[in-house]
């Protein structure tokens, strides 16, 4: 056993344990298949450790750590698929990797196949892609898919015209490694991903890993005396795994900033995104000299649907209200849900009082209905205040009192369920 990989077997160790500690609260399916390919280069060190081991032990180390470089880039390429469920990302994914798996097991072979044998594997490169995605419904095809069918088949035509040639054993190894890292790094460049620092990071590695192969190649032929250390040929592992944990602690923090502003139960701005909602809108107002107007709504009857049905029945009678209050509102309009059972709208101007009332009204209707909740059949309604910016009105502060004061009077009303004035 060699023991120069405990180093980067100790240091890809407390990568997984830190990714494990990162990732944990997030759970999505990509943090899944990023601490899958962690693993998988902690496996390619753990059996390099044993490639130096004379006859087969040596051959399957060999095999096993320059498979699980392949497999990591795999998982690295499939999490970043639009579309990483459907049964053609899946089949490419499997089916890619084994292909790869395949040739670099019989290219570590002490002897070769026949040449049919290695030109008829290294055709799978562009046979297998092209047939996956060529099968694959037009709808469910990404561009990125061709880019991987497009890139394996260059591979294909490069190993066919090189793998015999003097440096063909050295190139049945790097132009695999190379191909398959510079598709993972074309796959995270051009994803949907935010273009953050941690993007920028994992994007570079990435590709810094892809070319070390060809580098490394090159050292060997042109600079033979040049000795390069492992730990620099390493260094983009390691430069991936730090843009990885970036891109995890940024997504984590713009979901906490998501929980900051909006209700956790219906996804709606919660009081404070509303606050700075109505001193927006007050503003825009006041520069267009225009009007606009603020709603506070409370449900009636909720109570009784907690105490007969439950909580949780109350909670998806607060989901039901907040999709159907925001069918019927415009996209420049904020529905909100600022307490318990009760919820706020800010109408942007230029709006009238009666075109402000109408919309309360038809807001009001939509509760008309009996509402089905856990198979059973529940009935609720709503007390809205409407109050209008300037005439009612110059705060936001005081447009909120006011339209809930008016609410509490449409409340007390029984009737009028609409207060305006």
């Amino acid at each position: 056993m060699s023991w120069k990989e405990l180093p980067d077997l100790l240091a890809v160790g407390l990568l997984i344990y830190a990714f494990i500690s990162v990732a944990r609260p997030a759970g999505a399916p990509i943090t899944r298949l990023w601490l899958a390919g962690w693993i998988c280069v902690e496996l390619h060190f753990a059996a390099y450790s044993f490639v130096d081991l004379p006859g087969t032990p040596g051959i399957v180390a060999d095999i096993v750590g320059t498979a699980a470089l392949v497999w990591c880039a795999q998982l690295f390429f499939w999490s970043m698929d639009p579309r990483p469920e459907q049964w053609g990302s899946r089949w490419l994914f499997w089916a890619i990797s084994a292909v790869y798996t395949l040739y670099l097991a019989l290219a570590t072979l002490p002897v070769l196949p026949a040449a049919p044998i290695m030109a008829a594997t290294a055709s799978l490169f562009a046979l297998v892609p092209l047939a996956i995605v060529t099968a694959t419904p037009r709808a469910q095809r990404p561009p990125s898919r061709w880019v991987a069918v497009v890139l394996n088949a260059a591979l294909a035509a490069a190993l066919l015209h090189w793998q015999f040639s003097p440096h063909g054993p050295d190139l049945m190894f790097v132009l695999p490694l190379f191909v398959t890292y510079f598709i993972c790094c074309l796959q995270f460049a051009f994803s949907n991903q935010r273009k953050t620092g941690g993007f920028v990071v994992t994007v570079l590695g990435l590709l810094a890993w892809s070319l070390v192969f060809p580098l490394g190649m090159a050292f060997d032929i042109l600079l033979p005396t040049a000795k390069v250390g492992p730990e620099v040929w390493n260094l983009p592992k390691y430069l991936v795994a730090v843009g990885m944990i970036l891109l995890l602690l940024e997504s984590q923090l713009k979901q906490n900033q998501h929980l900051a502003y909006h209700d956790a139960l219906t996804g709606l701005p919660n009081r404070r995104l509303f606050q700075d909602r109505i001193s927006g809108a007050i503003e825009r107002a006041r520069q267009r000299n225009a009007t606009t107007a603020v709603l506070a709504i409370d449900l009636d009857g909720f109570k009784e649907v907690n105490d007969t049905l439950g909580h949780h029945a109350g909670d998806e009678v607060l989901q039901q209200v907040a999709r159907l209050f925001a069918t019927r509102l415009r996209r420049i309009d904020t529905l909100a849900r600022t307490g318990g059972d009760e919820f706020s709208v800010i109408l942007e101007g230029p709006i009238s009082r009666g075109e402000a009332t109408a919309v309360a009204c038809t807001l009001k209707r939509l509760l008309d209905a009996p509402m089905t909740v856990r198979e059973q059949s529940t009935q609720i309604g709503a007390s809205i205040g409407v109050a209008m910016f300037p005439d009612d009105a110059q705060t936001p502060e005081n447009l909120s009192i006011l339209a809930d004061e008016r609410m509490y009077a449409a409340k007390r009303n029984g009737d009028c369920k609409v207060q305006t004035a």
